[in-house]
């Protein structure tokens, strides 16, 4: 079977593929080495296996106990968010993590221990992961938790699948009051602006991002809209609301992005925000791209990268103005460029991904040798400032960038399952 990760790039990996639909039953007795494949959400190739097979866990999508009051909640790995909040948020829960989609499953977000908006206050994905089970490859099943098997629960969380197969996970909520989001929006018009407006917020919003012009150059280098947000309070009178999805019907000859329509798209978006306080579900506020389903095809057949790097405190401001001067001279680019901090949270797994800093995180169209030298050239400033890449966005990290940037990736590899692998680990250690 052949399969894209969501960047799309050319040349998919055909593996053998072999659904799962019983979290009880043995491992299938299939091509070695093995990886779960979710929702295949992930941008690069930590979700592939050209070598081996691939065990498809959604249709391990059963909830098997969920206690709307206390908000502990127990499912298969398959279950994806979407799923979760369609079961909790009428109960007053909501997830206590969440990434830019709901449209990944429970074990793809421990694997990769995805982050959210609201890092400084509730730190990743897996710091919310209370117990979980992982069958190994030996046919061994491990209820991992705090007071047993508590190291390969720590490889487990950001462990890219790679620990064994993971059938059931436990997880904590939070409570909310409604559905909606009180949104707080300010225009910004220079990237040195933004430091401050961060730092403020983060003393009293659980919740804060910033869109930010990559190309916009000069006096307004890093322009951008910073969005500040927390659950709505309790209140009577609630706005209609009613998601209306759509689609990309087909895929486009070329990548509809351009330095033109980037440019364009961009003065426009900037131009059109308008500071002030608002209602808003929490789905657009959350979850903007799962209006557009299949919305990976505007890049064309030529498919497109995510860069995505986390910087140090110490390096970020000026960090983050070198990646810009040299994404903006490039005339490639992003729409919605992410600039968001993380807190002090300690990371909850071995190659756990956030930590203190600032993340960047952008699309570009792949232009091939075009593409690549640019991030090379990104590459060496994350390097010098002694930052990360995420492996869960990544189709090209050097192994050097990969193994310096995650120190404990030799221990985190004597828990890994022996039968299990991706490409991605293969590139990074090869």
């Amino acid at each position: 079977m052949a399969l894209h990760a969501w960047g799309r790039l050319p040349n998919p990996h055909n593996a053998n593929t072999v659904r799962l639909h019983d979290r009880h039953a043995d491992l299938p007795n299939v091509t070695l080495p093995w990886l779960a494949h979710g929702c295949g959400r992930s941008y690069g190739d930590v979700c592939l296996n050209r070598r081996g097979s691939l065990l498809h866990t959604i249709n391990l999508d059963h909830f098997i106990d969920f206690n709307p009051a206390t908000g502990i909640l127990r499912a298969e790995a398959g279950v994806t968010l979407r799923a979760i909040l369609a079961l909790v948020v009428p109960h007053g829960w909501f997830l206590a993590v969440t990434p830019g989609t709901r449209d990944v499953t429970l074990g793809g977000a421990i694997a990769n221990d995805v982050h959210g908006k609201n890092h400084h206050v509730a730190g990743s994905f897996g710091h919310h992961v209370r117990q979980l089970e992982i069958l190994r490859s030996t046919g061994e099943r491990l209820r991992c938790h705090a007071q047993q098997h508590a190291e390969l629960l720590r490889a487990t969380i950001g462990g890219l699948g790679l620990t064994g197969l993971i059938t059931w996970a436990e997880i904590a909520l939070i409570p909310i009051a409604n559905p909606f989001m009180t949104v707080e929006t300010t225009r910004f018009g220079h990237i040195d602006n933004f430091w401050a407006l961060n730092a403020q917020a983060e003393t009293c919003w659980p919740y804060t991002v910033a869109w930010i012009d990559c190309l916009a150059q000069g006096k307004r280098q890093g322009r951008g809209v910073f969005m500040t947000a927390a659950h709505a309070a309790t209140q009577e009178n609630l706005p209609d609301w009613r998601e209306k999805p759509r689609n990309i019907p087909f895929d486009p000859p070329v990548s509809l992005v351009n330095s033109l329509s980037l440019r364009t798209f961009n003065a426009l978006y900037w131009h059109k925000a308008r500071s002030g306080t608002s209602l808003q579900h929490h789905v657009p506020y959350f979850y903007p791209l799962d209006a557009i389903s299949r919305w990976n095809r505007i890049y064309g057949s030529a498919g497109f990268y995510q860069y995505q790097c986390v910087l140090p405190p110490d390096a970020m401001c000026a960090g983050t103005t070198s990646l810009l001067n040299r994404i903006a001279r490039s005339g490639q680019g992003s729409f919605l460029a992410v600039l968001k901090t993380f807190g002090n949270h300690p990371p909850p797994g071995m190659l756990s991904f956030p930590r203190p800093g600032a993340t960047l995180a952008l699309d570009f169209p792949n232009h091939g040798q075009r593409t690549l030298a640019l991030f090379t050239e990104l590459d060496a400033i994350v390097r010098d400032a002694g930052g990360a890449i995420y492996p869960a966005k990544d189709a090209r990290m050097p192994a050097s960038l990969f193994k310096s940037a995650f120190p404990q990736w030799e221990t985190f590899s004597q828990w890994m399952d022996p039968a299990f692998s991706s490409d991605f680990w293969l590139r990074v250690n090869s």
